[in-house]
């Protein structure tokens, strides 16, 4: 009898255990050998004599990766009895699960070996291809479970005979050669006879035989760059109509190149310690979406045929500039980096550099941008029923959804390494916080939920501010929570303004807005009441003495202006006026951090 659904969901659940553990054992341990950690905690199982975790940042990563070490055995078994006692009939399911527990016992005395021997080298590569290789086995369980919790019905049969499944084979086996070969070369001392970036000591060909280890892997890299762009090209003529497929192909290059990126950053001048974690959790993460891919065309049981007739769809490249474009929102990425831009002179009351402000706004747009374009992927069925929403991309079938996620989630990822390696680790927490917050909290779960989605999801384009301020100052203080507070108040009037304007709009797309649950007159009260608390916000800068006479003359003419529209909405009503609102208040927010940036500059 074929196992119930339910079944495959208990190995799901231990097998993405499973795997979680396995990644971050890869990303702890290539901390611990690329900072030489392995020698800091002596014993085992404790570190030093003691269970207590060690003072000193290489004992504490080496004292995390034992840990880990010790709660992978236990969760790999579990793993592996489950697919033992319930999918024995299920071999791409019973066989990894059990590799990856026997190779977990491997590479664990293999990682004795290589501390007891001091640190060789080519162990360490093979210890990372063993790592590799069990994460591959325990996503590939991962993956089939969730399919088949999804379709418990579906055959897990595997047909990689396309040309675009054959060309991610060699991907793969591609992606297995460069990591391990990266490990080598970092733990040899060919990275430091090599230092600079393309060239070698300042040299196209090396003296050193270290530096031509190093020279063979930089252009190993380099020629998979070429590669890397064929498949991403052949995936998106070919695989455009495959959400999970498109994305992952896009992603596995996208991580291919920011690997690339932050390894060129470790030879070209001072490498963060932070970079390092980045460095090994991008290998990690490029390996798991290529493996996730492939599994993804394997159970997708796509012919050459039909690869062939997505290719031949009509492509307008002009339109479909311009759709990618509007996915994005810019009109609103254009306003939250105003507040960006604003963040980072008011942080250190001067014109931040060239290029820290070129790589911040770079950074903020395609974080809006990306974080947009997957609101506009989630919103795509409910955008058909409204008409201020019809005709963008994704909702009207100019893009299909597989190409507007995978947009999106591609200008995420880059957005992120920007912030990471051109202007800080804080900021680019702060950056990303703001893409979950609006993409899991805002769209995914508020926006349909509550009639608070708007109140509660201001905080997404309230961090923009705090993202400026941390990339030229490296901090936060109370005036950045303050900026953060400013937009947060700003965005429920702003958006109920236009919510009055298109009530039956969120009505038949069942969009609980407060109009369309409270009443037109409860929120044209409402956005007299935000509106009131936001300009009183504004004006306790000035009285706390965080800023100067020209912010305060700025707020108070332009909060005096946006009260008279608020009234006016609750006095008056009617579309006509309730849209003046909404533009106005666009224009407010712009011009009142504007003043932030002159008084910073000038008071």
């Amino acid at each position: 009898m074929p196992a119930k659904t339910t079944d495959f969901r208990k190995l799901r659940d231990l097998a993405l255990a499973s795997s979680l553990i396995a990644f971050l054992l890869i990303v702890f341990g290539g901390i611990v050998r690329v900072t030489g950690s392995g020698q800091a905690c002596a014993g085992w199982p404790t570190c030093n004599g003691s269970w207590l975790p060690p003072v000193g940042f290489g004992p504490r990563i080496q004292y995390i990766h034992r840990l880990l070490s010790m709660v992978a055995l236990p969760v790999f078994l579990f793993t592996a009895l489950e697919a033992i006692r319930k999918h024995r009939k299920s071999p791409f399911m019973l066989w990894p699960s059990l590799a990856a527990l026997i190779l977990l016992l491997a590479q664990a005395l293999l990682g004795a070996g290589y501390i007891a021997s001091g640190g060789i080298a080519e162990l360490s590569a093979l210890h990372l291809a063993l790592g590799l290789a069990i994460e591959a086995l325990l996503v590939t369980v991962a993956v089939l479970a969730f399919v088949k919790v999804r379709h418990p019905k579906q055959v897990l049969a595997f047909s990689l005979n396309t040309p675009f499944a054959h060309l991610t084979k060699w991907t793969v086996a591609f992606l297995f050669i460069v990591l391990s070969s990266g490990v080598y070369v970092s733990l040899s001392q060919a990275t430091f006879a090599c230092s600079g970036w393309p060239l070698c000591n300042g040299e196209w060909i090396p003296v050193h035989p270290l530096g031509w280890a190093n020279m063979a892997h930089r252009l190993l890299v380099g020629g998979g760059s070429f590669f890397m762009l064929g498949m991403l090209r052949r995936a998106w003529q070919t695989q455009r109509r495959q959400v999970a497929i498109l994305s992952a192909a896009s992603l596995t290059v996208v991580l291919y190149f920011s690997q690339a990126f932050v390894g060129a950053l470790k030879v070209t001048g001072d490498f963060p310690i932070y970079l390092l974690g980045l460095h090994e959790a991008t290998s990690a993460a490029l390996w798991v979406a290529a493996v996730v891919l492939m599994l993804l065309l394997g159970i997708s049981q796509r012919g050459a045929q039909d690869e062939a007739e997505e290719a031949q769809m009509p492509v307008d490249n002009r339109q479909r500039f311009k759709d990618f474009i509007s996915l994005t929102k810019p009109i609103i990425v254009a306003l939250l980096l105003v507040t960006t831009y604003a963040g980072m002179v008011v942080a250190v009351g001067r014109i931040p550099s060239f290029g820290l402000t070129f790589w911040t706004m770079l950074g903020g747009a395609l974080a809006a941008g990306g974080a947009g374009s997957v609101n506009q992927y989630i919103d795509r069925d409910l955008d058909q029923n409204m008409t201020r929403t019809a005709k963008r991309p994704l909702a009207s079938g100019r893009l299909t959804p597989a190409e507007g996620l995978a947009f999106a989630l591609s200008l995420l990822v880059v957005s992120f390494y920007i912030y990471m390696g051109f202007v800080n680790m804080l900021a680019a927490l702060l950056s990303l916080a703001g893409m979950v917050y609006y993409i899991f909290i805002y769209s995914i779960w508020l926006k349909q939920a509550t009639v608070q989605n708007i109140v509660i999801g201001g905080g997404a384009g309230a961090i923009p501010p705090m993202v400026g301020w941390a990339a030229t100052s490296g901090g936060l203080d109370w005036l950045a929570l303050l900026l953060f507070a400013i937009v947060f108040m700003w965005t429920p009037p702003h958006f109920w303004a236009l919510a009055l304007v298109r009530t039956k709009d969120y009505a038949k797309a069942g969009v609980p807005m407060l109009p369309v649950v409270r009443g037109e007159v409860y929120t044209r009260g409402q956005i007299f009441i935000y509106t009131i608390a936001l300009v009183l916000l504004t004006l306790a800068l000035p009285v706390l003495h965080l800023t100067g006479n020209i912010y305060l003359i700025s707020a108070l003419v332009l909060g005096l202006l946006l009260i008279y529209q608020a009234w006016k909405v609750w006095k008056v009503g009617g579309n006509k006026i309730a849209w003046s609102m909404y533009r106005y208040s666009s224009m407010y927010l712009a011009f009142l951090f504007l003043a932030l940036v002159f008084d910073s500059l000038f008071s």
